[in-house]
């Protein structure tokens, strides 16, 4: 019998690319939704260009908000309907106060990159298996900065976003594999 090296390949692959299972990651906060986020690229509720996916580019969308006066910010980019429950693609913390929009490709300024659900320190774009995937990215006023570093966990980042946000905005979007 011939190994089975195509099929795990595939979905080692898919996985690692974030278009696999999730890790239930989700931030725990009250904080009032008083932020609006905005893309100059896509509305809320439409179709994230190919650009900003594991088809096209892979480079994060830019993104603007407003609606709060923080000490910090912390921005999560996740994905509610994978597979295996949640899956985050993006975590960016600490980022500065003064910064209320991000360019295509860039960190935001002062923002700290921690690891996603594919294991990387970086923007992992939208890439749903199979059907359309709705993608969450979501703003945080943070009332101190985190203090994590670029080796923080996921999960101590989320638990950090969760313990200082005052106030939250988010876009959705929508992306299916053609």
């Amino acid at each position: 019998m011939a190994p089975l090296r195509g099929p795990l390949l595939l979905i080692t692959v898919l996985v690692a690319a974030g278009c696999g299972g999730g890790d239930g990651h989700e931030v725990n906060t009250d904080a009032a939704a008083t932020i609006t986020v905005s893309s100059p690229a896509f509305a809320e509720g439409g179709e994230i260009p190919t650009r900003f996916t594991c088809d096209g580019e892979q480079i994060s969308p830019p993104l603007e908000w407003s609606g709060a006066s923080p000490r910090a910010w912390a921005l999560v980019v996740d994905d509610p309907d994978a597979p295996s429950g949640m899956f985050t693609h993006w975590v960016v913390l600490d980022i500065a106060k003064t910064t209320t929009s991000i360019e295509s490709g860039h960190v935001p300024a002062g923002g700290v990159q921690v690891v996603n659900s594919s294991g990387h320190a970086s923007y992992a774009g939208p890439c749903p298996p199979s059907g359309e995937h709705r993608y969450r990215f979501t703003v945080y006023a943070l009332d101190a900065p985190t203090g994590l570093s670029g080796t923080a966990s996921l999960d101590d980042a989320v638990q950090a976003i969760g313990d200082h946000a005052n106030a939250r905005g988010t876009l959705t979007a929508v992306y299916s594999r053609h």
